[in-house]
């Protein structure tokens, strides 16, 4: 019979054992976390803000953004700090919150670049009907079921994976806490609840990526029929940074998840995992603000309106400096 203990934190694995290497690496995910936030709240500010991208493709773009910033802000600042203070223990609470939002966010994240590809479906297949399909109340209900339906897992996951005690070690081969490991040290015998969430998930799963092939299946067969080059060009134009991003973020989830589970992990296991968490939210602004005139030139419309606020702001100073001086000669003048 197995070993029950109660175990009052988890020892994660860091990127490496040399303490050296990992400072490096912590200034390094330090930067990356800083760049892959800033470009996030860049896309959300200027979708916010910009009435030209107050669009359905852009309200999911802003959506995408916030799963994003949420999601790289779940480990990546707790493997920076682990990393510079060399100390890889996390609570049993935080590791529970870890999963819990993990599995939200990735669930959410999934939906909404689902969403976005029947956006873009119903953009080149249907223009015509493109603005009473969309409309505001089709996009405040597809990307509330994406939330929810993440939230929805995330406490399945959570609850099911934590229900039990938990056997043998306490170190999880990962530098996150993620649902596949800590099964591994569960000695629970009631995981109905998780593998039915995880039946579930993986059905869901494939259902989105099905419904994403089917949609470019039909892009591609419209696209192919639009008489001009020129035209071809802007339809593909609106369709590839989606694609690349969806890509992305399958092809890592991926090499995370479907590789057959090691007893000792490699350490480039361990950076597949920190690419998979890191590198689809610094991607998803690049690609679509270095392809997309649209973002640029919002971009560059918002500088110019903070640019002329601040000159406004120092001129109305200097006139009310000169008036306060003004007053001020005129008062001793008059002695």
């Amino acid at each position: 019979m197995a070993n029950v203990t109660a175990i009052s934190g988890f020892f994660l694995m860091g990127i490496s054992d040399i303490q050296e290497l990992q400072t490096l690496c912590g200034v390094f995910f330090l930067v990356m976390y800083m760049a892959a936030l800033t470009s996030n709240l860049i896309i959300i500010i200027l979708t916010t803000l910009d009435l030209k991208l107050q669009t359905p493709m852009y309200f999911f773009l802003k959506n995408l953004s916030l799963l994003d910033v949420s999601f790289v802000s779940v480990t990546i600042p707790n493997l920076i700090v682990n990393s510079l203070i060399h100390n890889n223990f996390i609570s049993f609470l935080g590791c529970a919150v870890q999963v819990f939002l993990l599995s939200s966010f990735t669930g959410g994240e999934v939906f909404i670049l689902t969403a976005m590809s029947y956006d873009r479906y119903v953009a080149i297949c249907s223009p015509l009907h493109y603005d009473a399909i969309m409309n505001g109340s089709t996009l405040v209900l597809m990307v509330g079921i994406s939330w929810a339906t993440g939230v929805f897992f995330g406490v399945i996951y959570t609850s099911g994976t934590f229900s039990g005690p938990f056997c043998g070690s306490n170190v999880i081969p990962q530098f996150f806490c993620d649902v596949p490991s800590l099964l591994r040290i569960s000695c629970s015998e009631r995981l109905v609840l998780i593998y039915t969430g995880l039946g579930i998930g993986l059905f869901l799963g494939m259902s989105c990526f099905t419904c994403v092939v089917i949609s470019y299946f039909h892009i591609l067969s419209t696209v192919l029929k639009i008489p001009t080059n020129k035209g071809q060009s802007k339809a593909f134009a609106t369709c590839i940074p989606h694609l690349t991003v969806f890509t992305v973020f399958i092809v890592t989830a991926c090499f995370v998840y479907l590789k057959p589970p090691s007893i000792v992990p490699s350490i480039t296991d361990r950076l597949f995992a920190v690419f998979y968490t890191v590198l689809p939210p610094a991607l998803n602004p690049l690609i679509y603000s270095l392809r997309n005139n649209d973002v640029k030139c919002a971009l560059r419309r918002v500088q110019q309106n903070l640019c002329a606020r601040y000159s406004l702001h120092l001129i109305l100073q200097n006139i009310c400096q000169w008036y306060n001086a003004s007053q001020v000669t005129r008062k001793f003048c008059s002695f």
